[in-house]
């Protein structure tokens, strides 16, 4: 693949040779850090490229007289005259649009409208933390994932849950990255909000299908966040006060214009309440003590210019999850979190050739404990990851565009280690299983610039793991292009196979974190999908963008575990694995506007999500949990003032599949002893949980104080009090004095009713 990449390197290069470039770095006037996907064009022409991930654009010219065209959204547009002899370096910083004039919003939405309309990447969303800020939020605290569920084609769990389920995808099938490094999950409080902290977290961007070949390991999709860099000219802290948390970051110049820090953290303190409510009731033996529930999380973030062409980034993240209930009769603990780092060198040979090289480790692990006077036990499970890759860019004219790389993942996987401890004091250790893979990569792609009307990228992946004396290998093709109708009207499709090499297994249909993630093995073949994607955008007057999408994926290998299955404990796992196929399709619908004082979106999908397993369900397909025919979203931001913005969302969803006993016999084996009712199941998720609907409504105020900046957020999640189901659960009805049992009844459980909440930000 490398040594076809440098017989057409030479070609590449001859027809660049009478043309300059024009390179640089956008950052913020403000705070010195740089602007991603920020656009930069020759005014009056379609010739234009946005900044990499490092906000370094490369513009590649014929010698000339131009007038140059910066703009970034939420950013006054900066145009300059240059003359073009030789290569130029040019670096820009935009200051930030205080009064949001119109024609300015405007001239920035159009820009990144038109990139919208000519690149040939599609099935994708992007998401800036500012942008998550003005939306409601449960309990007043801001979540991306769960704006990002907002978006077609993205769905939620269930009622409150962060997990993202994209495309028919189960939830262990999303790469999630922050800075490059690994994150196995993406979690807290059961699944309800995410680890990312909105004040550290710059943007992301999610992929939905299309995925570019530097992205591989995971079926579905592909979440990529970013951390902030931190101010480079001067030291700012900021944070906000809710009802159930509360969070500070600290930024500033290690030395001014050449260096940076960042450190950011946060804390709930729910468990704080509960505490003292439940310490007043310990005489009431009709009490039933509170949950102690809390979660805290860190971010850190260092950037270093070394010089010109040299840049250096530290990042880290530590978070953990603590749930305990303790009483006379029951005393449990269990808690999780994730440890993650990595160091990321960037260098720029020239104004055409960049590499990134980065070091990641990361930890994920859980550990469950219950302690009594007759027993106890104490079980953890826990992957440790250290990986190196290194993505190299090569802008070769101005029609190709070449990225090319390779990564290493070191995996090792600690299953189930269990230690018991009986009432005579004898301990028994049961340490588990042990594994280790070492998983690999190789891509090279490119994007070309055929004509003005017809771009195509297409690239090509290879991947392997290796465990247990076997060694996978997996070619992933991928291809995409768009075909410019009209000036407003674009015509795009893509194909993409990606291979997935570890597993998910959980033993519980909710989003609890007691889940052991498994890698391929000489049992258990890796993960496959082979995803096709056609779709139509639109741009209508400048500021209104309409997509669809049509998809289709087929997966196979599928894995999961068979009725009845022991995970804890188990030194033959892969003995209670079953092994299948999955299919999911649908067609989304995105209007989108973001000028003027009333912006926001609708999505809409139409979607099924199946799997066969011969082991499962006699064989037949069933609908997976998180299949949804309807997803629909609205949201509405309004400019009331300078000061105050109101904004709405609304969301339906078909209720999720789910099983159900449709009826019950009762086995006695000896007359006059205890008898056991055995519930009777029809096919795998026959039923359906009531539609899912809410309505959330926000208002932020701007207030004035004498330094820096604050406002308050005010929010009412379920703002008309909808009871969304949460689970179904079944009732014994039994006669009065009597253990005979007359019936069952369903009940349904809900979590969340009418919530007002208020947050104080703040920033000086």
């Amino acid at each position: 693949m490398f040594f076809l990449f440098l017989l057409l390197l030479p070609g590449l290069q001859a027809k660049a040779q009478d043309r300059v470039s024009l390179t640089g770095t956008l950052r913020s006037a403000a705070s010195g850090e740089v602007l991603i996907g920020a656009s930069v064009a020759v005014a009056g022409t379609t010739n234009g490229v946005e900044t990499n991930t490092n906000g370094v654009y490369t513009l590649t010219l014929v010698p000339g007289t131009y007038q140059i065209q910066f703009s970034y959204l939420g950013f006054e547009t900066l145009t300059r005259e240059i003359t073009l002899r030789r290569n130029t370096r040019l670096n820009v910083e935009l200051q930030e649009s205080a009064s949001q004039l119109k024609e300015v919003v405007v001239e920035a939405q159009r820009n990144t409208f038109q990139e919208r309309l000519s690149t040939p990447q599609m099935s994708m969303e992007t998401l800036s933390s500012r942008e998550a800020k003005l939306l409601p939020a449960l309990f007043g605290e801001v979540d991306i994932i769960k704006t990002l569920q907002l978006k077609p084609g993205i769905q939620s769990g269930g009622e409150g849950s962060s997990g993202l389920f994209v495309r028919g995808g189960s939830s262990d099938q999303n790469l999630v990255l922050l800075d490059d490094a690994l994150v196995y999950n993406p979690s807290h409080l059961f699944g309800f909000f995410s680890v990312f902290n909105p004040d550290a977290v710059r943007g992301v961007e999610l992929y939905k299908g299309g995925f570019p070949a530097q992205f591989g390991g995971r079926l579905s999709s592909v979440l990529d966040v970013k951390l902030r860099e931190g101010n480079r000219k001067e030291t700012d802290v900021s944070g906000g006060i809710g009802l159930i948390a509360s969070r500070l970051t600290v930024e500033g110049p290690i030395q001014k214009d050449k260096s940076s820090f960042l450190i950011s953290g946060r804390r709930t303190y729910v468990d704080v309440f509960t505490r003292m409510i439940n310490k007043g009731k310990e005489n009431d033996p009709d009490w039933s003590p509170i949950p102690d529930y809390y979660f805290y999380d860190f971010n850190a973030k260092a950037t270093f210019d070394l010089g010109p062409n040299d840049r250096l980034f530290f990042s880290g993240y530590y978070g953990r999850d603590y749930f305990k209930f303790d009483d006379e009769n029951f005393n449990f603990n269990f808690n999780w979190g994730n440890r993650v780092a990595s160091a990321r060198w960037m260098h720029q040979f020239s104004p055409r050739f960049f590499v990134n090289t980065t070091f990641s480790a990361s930890n994920y692990e859980y550990q469950i404990q219950n302690q009594l006077d007759i027993y106890s036990f104490s079980l953890t499970s826990n992957i440790t990851d250290f990986s190196l890759k290194s993505d190299f860019e090569y802008i070769a004219s101005d029609k190709h565009h070449l990225r090319f790389g390779g990564a290493i993942t070191d995996h090792t996987f600690t299953v189930g280690r269990l230690e018991s401890t009986s009432q005579d004091g004898s301990v028994n250790e049961n340490a588990g299983n042990t594994y280790t893979g070492q998983e690999y990569g190789a891509y090279v792609s490119d994007d070309w610039t055929f004509s003005p009307s017809f771009t195509l990228s297409y690239g090509l992946r290879l991947s392997g793991f290796v465990n247990g004396g076997k060694n996978f290998l997996g070619l992933e093709p991928r291809a995409a292009a768009s075909y410019r109708l009209s000036e407003t009207l674009t015509l795009k499709g893509n194909y993409t196979r990606m291979y997935q090499y570890v597993h998910l297994i959980s033993n519980s249909g909710a989003s609890l974190p007691t889940d052991i993630w498994y890698p391929s093995s000489p049992g258990v073949r890796p993960q496959r999908s082979d995803q096709y994607t056609l779709g139509l955008t639109k741009l209508y007057k400048d500021k209104y963008l309409f997509s669809t999408e049509a998809y289709y994926k087929k997966m196979n290998h599928q894995l999961d575990l068979r009725d009845g299955a022991q995970i804890f404990g188990n030194n033959e796992l892969e003995q209670e694995f079953v092994f299948g196929s999955g299919e999911s399709y649908g067609q989304e619908f995105y209007v989108e506007k973001k000028d003027g004082k009333t912006t926001g979106w609708i999505g809409y999908t139409l979607s099924w999500s199946n799997r066969t397993f011969p082991d499962i369900n006699n064989g037949k397909t069933f609908p997976t949990r998180f299949d949804r025919r309807h997803d629909l979203s609205i949201v509405a931001i309004q400019e009331v003032s300078k000061r105050v913005s109101a904004t709405a969302t609304f969301v339906y969803g078909t209720g999720n599949a789910f099983s159900l006993p449709v009826q019950r016999f009762i086995f006695q084996d000896v007359p006059g002893e205890d008898y056991t009712v055995i519930p009777v199941y029809p096919e795998r998720n026959s039923f359906r949980l009531a539609a899912y609907h809410r309505l959330d409504l926000g208002l932020v105020l701007k207030l004035r104080p004498k330094r820096g900046s604050s406002d308050l957020t005010f929010s009412v999640y379920n703002a008309y009090n909808r009871r969304n189901p949460y689970f179904v659960y079944f009732e014994t009805l039994q006669e009065e004095d009597s253990d005979l049992i007359t019936g069952f009844v369903a009940k349904q459980v809900s979590l969340f009713p009418v919530i007002p909440s208020v947050t104080y930000n703040f920033k000086f």
